[in-house]
């Protein structure tokens, strides 16, 4: 019997993004948390003193700048090569849009399949066979799977490819394939890269994606895991999903139904974040918090919500290792003052008003492209904390028009819901 690990999209060093920094956020345990999660990685591989090591592409980012991203990972590659754990990978997209990845002289330990043609490492102590390929540039458009070789038959036989397979939501069309493409070479295992989200796509044989092993921004919520494979007599006996991140990422909505009073607000938000501290198993957490539905205070949460976003952090802070990466304030008011318009009274005529507004919402498409050419020419980092002011496609712009709508009104009417 014998295991081992299978990981992907490691991104190393790949920064977090879309983090607002603000007094008593736990900056230290944000920062390198890609190279922590690595570590784990590597730890993990140690304790459970798996045969081999497989990853299966985008270790690196497109954009590391220098080589201390490079000699981190050799050091890392240096604690597995003195276990005498072999590591078998290869590019990715991201890994192929930077040269330097390409010019780094990796361990003994450490084998990286070539980019021209699928090869093939036989594991004499295990009966192994692994196959790969590397992409040679970022696009891949090809079925690189139909090149693999058919199934050695006298040992168990490991594809390792960076793929989309037929396509899934969030990444690019790169190097498709079918299942039935994998599945026609005979394999016991497919080792994929390239789709963050943890998938078994197949059991017979298997075929899996482990996901990114550290989420950098809220799409990327939930545990990240690398796959434990065990491998007994030759057949595979159980497939483990091993959480390995440090930073974990959550979506949490808070019901304001119940919410009579701010102070209502604040309660449920600290149990809300409390709930999810206890399940994150010591980790930090980056949240979302959205707070949504219809509410009898929906006009003195958009008047104050600066004030109750600073409260919310200070909850946050005071709970200790929780990051509120966003506050969304998504509220209803009781009253739908649709209903209202063309009333004869000065809360009809106000809301008629702001309704001849709406109808003209079409019009700031027009300036949809002006946007984006200002965009194009203010700096990257600017965008970090202020991206929001500056829509710039129908569904952003839909949010900020609607947005300072509820913001006008709520002013306007200074909390009062009824004429």
């Amino acid at each position: 019997m014998f295991k081992f690990l299978h990981a992907a999209d490691v991104h190393l060093d790949s920064p977090l993004r879309g983090l607002e920094n603000y007094e008593g956020a736990p900056v230290d345990e944000i920062r390198g948390a890609t190279r922590r999660a690595f570590e784990n990685l590597v730890s993990l591989a140690l304790e459970e003193e798996v045969a081999f090591v497989l990853l299966a592409g985008d270790l690196f980012d497109g954009d590391w700048k220098d080589y201390n991203t490079g000699l981190y990972f050799v050091k890392c590659m240096t604690r597995l090569r003195k276990a005498g754990i072999p590591v078998f990978m290869v590019l990715g997209n991201h890994d192929a849009a930077n040269q330097m990845t390409k010019t780094l002289r990796f361990p003994e330990n450490v084998t990286l399949f070539s980019s021209r043609t699928p090869e093939t490492v036989f594991l004499e102590n295990y009966n192994v066979s692994i196959h790969g390929i590397s992409y040679l540039s970022r696009v891949v458009s090809k079925n690189l799977a139909s090149d693999f070789p058919p199934r050695d038959p006298h040992s168990f036989n490991i594809g390792v490819l960076h793929t989309c397979l037929n396509g899934r939501e969030g990444h690019e069309f790169y190097a498709p394939c079918s299942v039935d493409d994998l599945v026609s070479k005979g394999y016991d295992y497919w080792a994929l890269g390239h789709v963050h989200l943890e998938e078994q796509v197949c059991k017979d044989p298997w075929i899996v994606f482990p996901g990114c092993l550290q989420g950098r921004h809220i799409r990327e919520s939930g545990p990240k895991s690398a796959a434990l494979v065990s491998v007994d007599n030759g057949e595979i006996c159980a497939v483990q999903q091993r959480h390995v991140d440090v930073l974990r990422w959550r979506l949490c909505r808070l019901d304001l139904a119940r919410c009579q009073t701010i102070d209502e607000v604040f309660d449920q938000a600290r149990n809300i974040l409390q709930e999810e501290l206890d399940k994150a198993e010591g980790r930090t957490l980056a949240i979302r918090l959205i707070l949504a539905g219809k509410c009898a205070i929906h006009d003195e949460l958009i008047s104050t919500r600066e004030f109750l976003a600073e409260e919310l952090r200070s909850i946050a802070v005071d709970l200790g290792n929780i990051w509120l990466e966003k506050i969304l304030f998504q509220s209803q008011r009781m009253v739908d003052f649709n209903e209202l318009v063309g009333e004869e009274n000065p809360l009809g005529e106000l809301l008629n008003m702001v309704a001849r507004v709406d109808n003209t919402q079409h019009d700031l498409y027009e300036w949809i492209p002006d946007v984006a050419k200002l965009k194009n020419k203010l700096p990257a980092s600017f965008f970090d904390v202020e991206r929001s002011l500056f829509p710039d496609s129908r569904e952003q712009m839909d949010e900020f028009h609607n947005d300072v709508r509820e913001i006008l009104l709520s002013k306007l009417l200074a909390g009062k819901e009824k004429p």
